[in-house]
């Protein structure tokens, strides 16, 4: 089960997570920022690893309980 999820420094704001999953990840492009929304990540697990597997900077991660 997934217990937390987290964007760390070097995203590029591609909008790939927030098009996979976004009720989890929500982009700002105008802000060039990247958010995590505080969600029951186990309803969306399999969205989360999708999301985190197809960065292509590879900046999503997650932790597992």
């Amino acid at each position: 089960m997934i217990k937390n999820v987290w964007i760390e420094e070097g995203c590029v704001t591609c909008g790939n997570s927030e098009s996979v999953c976004p009720e989890v990840f929500e982009i700002d492009i105008e802000k060039e920022t990247a958010t995590v929304k505080i969600v029951d990540f186990s309803l969306f697990e399999d969205q989360i690893k999708l999301a985190a597997a197809s960065c292509p900077v590879s900046v999503i991660k997650f932790e597992e309980a």
